[in-house]
């Protein structure tokens, strides 16, 4: 059968040969054995009501083979034998050119060069995945190859709901993740949900199908490294020779030593797993890959003494290197984390002394022993942390919940407060003030006919606006739009490229519009195929994260959740394509609420006026929520919004002086 054929099929008519496992590929750690006899029963009932009942007795026999050996049902045997990977939105079968970008944006996140644990149709972050198993994957993309422009697919967690009659105007995909009761959102409870197969963890950007690979965060990184430097070397000095000490280099946290080269210091990121670091070498992601203690240290003393831009992967443990630095005194700058802090006992964070094979081995069969490990070593890594902060290092959570779990384990990470964390987050910092309080962040798009060409056109067309509009900013913005015009000048240069011919630029919702405008009028001329714009949920107003996105919001709402449901209502009939809204997200299941969306331009007015309505909501429906926080920057950026567009009208606040409040109680 031909590609096309294959997916207009769905699930094929005939059950296929059980499929064999490859032996090369980065697997899925194995979950957590949580259900009773009982709950493992409704398991299998669930996962066979996807296929005929005279198929149930074998797969029946091969599906409870997947739960006790792998804690989920992933269905391998429906996955297709053809190459996944983002192809030209030409070569997919589709009575909906909307449709056929979702197809693409799909495979793109499950091509194996870009997803962590592809076999388990995981994109990234340990447990982020676009469906729960191969029958939903098969499902989705016939729905998709048959619907038309006046119909809706509704997914569920992963699960196909069906198509629904809407009409041209609305999203053509409306995707939900692991939207659970609050009380049942605890970590336990996604791993026995998601066993029982009823529910997902989507993250951000794998379960709404706009992941980009590790480019989508190089440049929120590269900010976040260059503006931390900034903060801690004398003015006009640069980070040459200087170095960042981080963790993970399995999904997103990948992108951290090429964020590293671009902002021009030694990088040194730890990695447990040498597949995911030798992966990253061998993508061209890090320079030098290193697996003994005393070769880093011999290498590193070599890099600061010639003032070296370069990145190291270290195949072994972080806490070894915080502790050995210290023992040989040599200085860290900057220190941070990126592990999958949000899954610490189902292998986001693995511990020191115990070997990467052992580790998963606990994970599965002694999980309260892995717990304890876990913590020792989150106590240990904090006391390491400590040491060097006090001669000077500067150290930031990365929003992937470092703090959050090791206060919880008791490490020493509490403030004289003992409410608050010692360390900032780097949103408290840096994007928070500089970024998205002024409503600039990660715009993303990707050239849909998969040609290097028609990249490269799209990145001289947001310089060229980017350029017009920097010569009317206000001294407020100058900086982040210098950077912007900076990175995307280099980013051919910087070989970012995994998987789909796609871009990451942090813009406002005046560049944002304006690039998409000029995207839409290149399309029409013939200069480029169609483009697919999306965005990181990790924004100025998808999110609602209390440790992350919105950590420097300081009005007592950072806990609520209103922004990212009204963001992903509000989006849906402004003109996206599709639209989602996840539980969990890069700080863990139950930790926040995120949304995103993807759009299709096609050349047309319809996309043109589609692209002005939905892009200016996107970013200032979170500005308007920044600003009523009281936070100085998001005021300022609103009060210019509302002076240049009339028709928008937003509720400010009043200011309170400080005395105010004396002797009052």
């Amino acid at each position: 059968m031909t590609f096309k054929e294959q997916i207009l099929q769905g699930i094929p008519s005939k059950l296929s040969a059980k499929y064999i496992y490859p032996l090369d590929v980065n697997r899925a750690p194995k979950r957590k054995d949580i259900l009773s006899i009982e709950e493992k029963q409704l398991a299998i009932i669930n996962a066979l009501r996807y296929f005929p009942k005279t198929w149930h007795q074998e797969l029946a026999q091969e599906f409870s083979e997947e739960l006790k050996a792998f804690g989920r049902i992933y269905m391998y045997r429906f996955k297709p034998d053809y190459d996944i990977y983002a192809r030209s939105i030409s070569e997919y079968p589709a009575k909906s050119m909307q449709a056929a970008a979702i197809m693409l944006m799909i495979q793109n996140n499950l091509n194996p060069a870009v997803a962590q644990h592809p076999e388990e149709l995981i994109t990234y972050g340990g447990n982020g995945a676009v469906f729960q198993n191969w029958a939903q994957y098969l499902l989705v993309m016939q729905y998709l190859a048959t619907m038309t422009d006046e119909q809706t697919l509704h997914l569920y967690s992963g699960h196909p709901m069906g198509l629904f009659p809407s009409s041209k105007n609305a999203p053509r995909v409306i995707v939900t993740n692991g939207m659970m009761i609050p009380n049942y959102s605890k970590p336990d409870d996604w791993e026995k949900f998601n066993a029982l197969g009823v529910t997902q963890y989507g993250q951000m950007t794998a379960g709404s199908f706009m992941y980009i690979g590790p480019q989508g965060i190089v440049h929120g990184t590269t900010i976040t490294v260059m503006n931390a430097f900034r903060k801690i070397l004398p003015k006009g000095e640069n980070p040459n020779g200087k170095i960042f000490l981080t963790a993970g280099l399995g999904g997103m946290s990948g992108a951290q030593p090429k964020a590293g080269n671009i902002a021009g210091c030694i990088t040194i990121c730890a990695e447990v797993n040498a597949k995911a670091a030798t992966k990253r070498y061998e993508q061209g992601w890090v320079d030098v890959l290193i697996d003994r203690m005393d070769d880093l240290i011999t290498r590193v003393k070599h890099a600061q003494a010639t003032n070296e831009i370069v990145s190291i992967a270290y195949i072994g443990n972080v806490v070894e290197i915080w502790e050995r630095f210290d023992e040989e005194n040599i200085h860290i700058h900057l220190g941070s984390d990126q592990t999958s802090l949000h899954i610490p006992w189902t292998g986001g964070y693995y511990p020191i002394g115990i070997s990467y094979e052992e580790s998963k081995r606990l994970i599965r069969e002694e999980p309260e022993i892995f717990k304890e490990k876990v913590q020792e070593s989150l106590r240990r890594h904090a006391a390491a942390i400590n040491k060097h902060t006090a001669k000077g290092t500067y150290f930031f959570d990365y929003g992937n919940a470092f703090l959050l779990e090791a206060s919880r384990a008791g490490a020493n990470v509490m403030a004289e407060n003992n409410i608050d964390f010692k360390y900032a987050s780097y949103v408290q910092d840096i994007l928070g003030p500089m970024c998205f309080d002024y409503g600039f962040g990660p715009f993303r798009w990707v050239c849909a006919s998969g040609k290097s060409e028609d990249l490269d056109i799209t990145d001289d067309i947001a310089a060229t606006v980017l350029q017009d509009i920097m010569e009317s900013a206000p001294d407020e913005i100058k900086l982040q739009m210098q950077d912007n015009i900076t990175w995307i000048k280099d980013a051919k240069k910087n070989k970012m490229v995994v998987g789909s011919q796609a871009r990451i630029l942090y813009a406002d919702a005046e560049g944002r519009s304006k690039i998409a405008e000029a995207f839409n009028n290149a399309i029409a001329e013939g200069e480029i195929g169609p483009v697919v714009l999306g965005r990181d949920h990790h924004d100025v107003s998808g999110t609602d994260s209390p440790y992350r996105e919105t950590s420097n919001i300081y009005d007592g709402s950072k806990f609520t959740a209103d922004m990212a449901i009204h963001n992903v209502i509000g989006d849906s009939f402004r003109g996206a394509t599709w639209v989602s809204i996840h539980n969990g997200g890069g700080v863990g299941w139950g930790e926040v609420m995120n949304g995103g969306f993807g759009m299709l331009l096609d050349g047309t007015k319809e996309a043109e006026s589609r692209l002005k309505s939905m892009l200016f909501y996107d970013v200032n429906n979170g500005i308007a929520r920044r600003s009523w926080a009281r936070n100085d920057e998001a005021i300022f950026a609103i009060k210019r919004e509302m002076e240049r567009t009339p028709n928008l009208k937003v509720t400010l606040p009043n200011l309170v002086e400080d005395d105010i409040l004396n002797n009052l109680f």
